[in-house]
């Protein structure tokens, strides 16, 4: 399957382009991953490479300070490499939303509030919308 997406992608010249800017952003990011503390490396990622200048993305403000200050370093790391840059561009990154969904609150009704529920409900008319909801309480809820 791997071999047939590869033939399709190396097929179109724009498609066979960025099939070699996707190779190239993933060896600048071994190189990067290689050029920083293990700690930095995991929140860092290449973006972009264009007309020499590389673009990182950081998750966080305080990481984009220090990598600003390690820039020098970080060129000479990508000269060592084969990979002469003219200037290195740190972006910081919108953090990546988490929701944290909590869990569902139990409830639960007595026997005996469960039987004057249903009492009360046996007092309303036949159509009340107000019965039909005591009535679904008292069956759908868990006795405590």
């Amino acid at each position: 399957m791997s071999k047939l997406l590869q033939r399709y992608l190396g097929a179109g010249n724009a498609l066979a382009r960025l099939q070699d800017h996707a190779a190239r952003l993933r060896r600048l990011q071994t190189v990067l991953d290689g050029g920083l503390p293990a700690q930095f490396a995991k929140a860092c990622s290449v973006v972009n490479l264009k007309d020499d200048v590389l673009v990182i993305a950081t998750r966080g403000s305080a990481l984009a300070v220090r990598l600003k200050q390690m820039t020098p370093s970080l060129m000479d790391h990508f000269l060592h490499a084969g990979y002469p840059l003219q200037s290195i561009r740190i972006k910081v990154s919108t953090p990546e939303e988490t929701v944290v969904q909590r869990a569902p609150t139990v409830r639960t009704v007595s026997p005996a509030a469960k039987t004057q529920l249903r009492e009360f409900a046996a007092t309303l008319p036949e159509d009340s919308p107000l019965r039909d909801a005591l009535e679904r309480l008292a069956r759908l809820s868990r006795e405590s």
